[in-house]
C-alpha cells in the first residue's frame, strides 16, 4: 500500500472490516440475548394514516436503492459492456432510476419522521436509540442522494464513473486484497456517503433495523389457515359433501 496515507488505510481498510465484524457479531449477539427485542416495535396502533403512506414509500424506495447499489458495486463494468450495455446507457438508467428511488425513499423517510415527531403516543414510544438510528439512516440516504445530484446530474456528460474506483475497491475487500488507493481520487460527496453507510451498518444490530434480517419470506409459502364456525347459520355457502358443519357442544 505504498503511497497511501494512514488516514486512507483507516477509512478504506480498517473501518470496512470493523463495520462488517460489528454487523455480524452484533447481530448474532442481539438474536441470542434479545430475541424479544428483535422487532420493528410497530406503532401502527397509535396512528395509521401517515404510516400507510410513508412506510410503503420508504421501504419500496429503499429496496430499489439497495438493488441499484448491488448492481453497481458487485457487477463489474466489463460484464455490462460485454452484453452490449454502453457506459452512456448504463449511466442514464442508473441515474434516472436511482434518482426516482432516492426521492421516493427520502419522501417516505420524511413522512415517517414527521409522524413520529408530531404524533404524541408515537413520539413517547421513541427511544434514544430510535433517534440515533434516524440520524444515521438519514445521513446515509441524504448523502447518497446529494452525491448523485452533484456528481451525476449536475456534472454533465456521463458524470462520475464510480465503477472504476468505488466498485473495484468494494470488491477488493471481499477478496481480502484491499485497494485503498482507489478511493483517493473519489469525489468528497461519495466518500462521505460511503463512510455514512458504514457507520449505519455498524449501529444496525443495536437498533430496530435488525428486523430487515427477519423478512417474512416463509409467509408467502405458508399453507392456508382454515377457519370453521360453530354456528352453521353463519356460513356463507352450503357445506360441501364430506364436510359436516361444526356445532356447539351440548350442555348437560
Amino acid at each position: 500500500m505504498s503511497g497511501v496515507s494512514a488516514g486512507e488505510v483507516l477509512l478504506w481498510v480498517v473501518l470496512p472490516y470493523v463495520t462488517f465484524a460489528v454487523l455480524v457479531v452484533g447481530s448474532i449477539w442481539r438474536y441470542r440475548y434479545d430475541k424479544f427485542g428483535w422487532t420493528t416495535r410497530s406503532s401502527e396502533l397509535y396512528e395509521k394514516r401517515l404510516l400507510r403512506l410513508g412506510s410503503p414509500l420508504f421501504h419500496f424506495g429503499l429496496l430499489f436503492v439497495v438493488l441499484g447499489h448491488l448492481l453497481g458495486l458487485v457487477v463489474p463494468k466489463a460484464w455490462t459492456e460485454a452484453v452490449g450495455i454502453s457506459e452512456g446507457f448504463y449511466h442514464f438508467i442508473a441515474t434516472s432510476m436511482g434518482t426516482v428511488a432516492a426521492v421516493v425513499a427520502v419522501a417516505g423517510l420524511l413522512i415517517l419522521i414527521y409522524r413520529r415527531r408530531t404524533t404524541g403516543p408515537v413520539f413517547l414510544a421513541t427511544t434514544r436509540v430510535d433517534k440515533g438510528m434516524y440520524v444515521f439512516l438519514g445521513a446515509s440516504i441524504l448523502s447518497g442522494a446529494w452525491a448523485t445530484v452533484q456528481t451525476q446530474i449536475l456534472a454533465g456528460g456521463h458524470g462520475y464513473d464510480y465503477r472504476e474506483t468505488i466498485s473495484p475497491w468494494y470488491r477488493s475487500l471481499w477478496y481480502l486484497q484491499p485497494q485503498p488507493e482507489l478511493m483517493a481520487g473519489v469525489p468528497t460527496a461519495f466518500q462521505v456517503h460511503v463512510v455514512a453507510a458504514m457507520l449505519l451498518f455498524a449501529v444496525w444490530p443495536f437498533t430496530r433495523l435488525v428486523h430487515a434480517f427477519s423478512a417474512p419470506v416463509p409467509y408467502l409459502f405458508r399453507p392456508y389457515v382454515v377457519y370453521r364456525s360453530r354456528d352453521a347459520s353463519t356460513t356463507s355457502r352450503e357445506p360441501r359433501p364430506g364436510w359436516d358443519p361444526s356445532s356447539a357442544p351440548k350442555r348437560r
